[in-house]
This record gives structure tokens, C-alpha cells and sequence, in this order.
């Protein structure tokens, strides 16, 4: 029914987090599968649980080509209905896939959507609830609840389950971060949607976190505002399509 792709470039100190990304799928309560994205590492070092189950499989790509390029590549391998993107160091809640699949599909929508939670080393969490409010959302709307570039981001990218011809028609974004971002606000300005008041996905917290480079608030506002226009600008050209068709020749 789902697959989850995750990019992934195998470093020793992400391997813990990787199989515990693992550990927290094997507790879903519906059919998945994995596909791995190892953007130019070892396929090697892939973690022995991972490579030992059937549900995972490895994309090895031949060079380092960046996170968005490496998810974009692990989408065209998506054989299900439903994607997921997930981080190799970050989990899903016990019941995200389950809870997810029987609102999207009962509602009939495109996508549901849920909390997230930071997840600290002392494994204790702390609940995000993203800007968006809970709820049945028609195509375009959550847009609209990222009032500037600078504000937060409007829905948690990796809380988003949809389905696979609606995140391959709003891939990865052609940018070195903030990437998702555009996915996240594609997906949702493409077809209507559901957010549920309740945390599906949990965001650890960790020195090594992209989030947390050097550099990485260099190209934040910049990555930011390429998404917002994005945004903007697809709802803007979808709407004027539907006015247009409604309006007769």
C-alpha cells in the first residue's frame, strides 16, 4: 500500500538512526515498503536489519548527487498507491501509516497529513503542531497558512502520506535544502487533503542534524522564498485554469 523513500548517505553516525527509522516501520499496521536512496555510499554499510528484510530496497546511486536528486531518483523506483518521504534519522509514530490511510482513502482525498514531534536524546518529545489547522483541506488552501517566506512552514513535509501521481507531479524541488518544501506545498496545492490532530512522525533533535551545519542558515531565507513563490504561483495558475473552464469558450 505505501512506500517510504529515504535518502541516505550511510554515515557511521547516522547507521543507529537509520535502523531505528527501520524498527519504527516493521511496528506499522499496514503493507509497506522501503526504498533507500544511497546517495553515492557503500550500499555495503547498510544496516543488517534493513538489509536483511525483503520490504527494503536499495537505490545505489554511483556518486553523491545531493538529498532532493537522491529522493527524486528513490520516487521513480515507488511501485504502491502511497509515498512517504521519511529522514534516515527520524521515526514514525507506531500508528501514522494506519491512521493516515483510513482518513485519506474514507474522505476520498489526495493526501493526509499529521503532527510532528521533536524528538530529543533523552527520548523524551515535544508536540509541533504546524500552522495549518486540522481538518479537511481543499486543493491550495494550506498555502495559504504560510503568510510570508520567514513564517513557519504551513505543514511538516514528512507528515504528508499521498498519493504516489500527486508527489510525482510536486517532486523534490531543485534546491541543496529546504527542497521539501516545495514538495510539501505542491502536494497539497495539487489536490484536496486532510490534517489530523494527531503526531505521526518525530523530528530527532541531534548535533549532527542538516538543521544544525554550518552554513545551513546562509541559504535558509534564500531556500524559503523559492518555495513560498512556488506556492504561490502553481495555486495562482491552477485557479485561473478553473476559472477559465468554468467560464466556457
Amino acid at each position: 500500500m505505501i512506500t517510504v523513500v529515504i535518502a541516505t548517505r550511510l554515515r557511521e553516525d547516522r547507521l543507529d538512526y537509520l535502523t531505528a527509522m527501520h524498527a519504527s516501520l516493521t511496528r506499522q499496521a499496514v503493507p509497506w515498503e522501503a526504498v533507500i536512496a544511497v546517495d553515492g555510499a557503500d550500499p555495503e554499510r547498510l544496516p543488517a536489519p534493513l538489509a536483511a528484510d525483503p520490504r527494503v530496497r536499495v537505490l545505489a546511486l554511483p556518486r553523491p548527487v545531493g538529498a532532493a536528486c537522491a529522493r527524486n531518483l528513490g520516487l521513480g523506483q515507488v511501485r504502491t498507491k502511497y509515498v512517504n518521504w521519511a529522514d534516515d534519522d527520524d521515526e514514525f509514530a507506531d500508528d501514522a501509516m494506519i491512521v493516515r490511510l483510513k482518513a485519506l482513502e474514507s474522505a476520498g482525498v489526495g493526501w493526509c497529513a499529521g503532527w510532528s514531534e521533536d524528538l530529543h536524546p533523552d527520548n523524551s518529545t515535544t508536540l509541533w503542531r504546524c500552522p495549518t489547522p486540522p481538518g479537511r483541506h481543499e486543493a491550495g488552501d494550506v498555502w495559504t497558512y504560510w503568510k510570508s517566506p520567514a513564517d513557519t512552514i504551513p505543514i511538516g513535509p514528512t507528515t504528508i502520506l499521498a498519493r504516489t501521481d500527486l508527489v510525482r507531479a510536486a517532486p523534490m524541488g531543485g534546491l541543496v535544502q529546504g527542497e521539501d518544501y516545495c514538495a510539501a506545498v505542491g502536494v497539497c496545492t495539487l489536490a484536496p487533503g486532510i490534517l489530523l490532530p494527531v503526531p505521526v512522525y518525530r523530528y530527532r533533535q541531534h548535533s549532527r542534524q542538516m538543521t544544525a551545519q554550518f552554513g545551513y542558515d546562509q541559504l535558509e531565507a534564500a531556500a524559503r522564498e523559492h518555495a513560498w513563490h512556488y506556492g504561490r504561483s502553481l495555486r495562482a495558475v491552477l485557479r485561473n485554469r478553473e476559472v477559465v473552464g468554468t467560464a466556457g469558450p
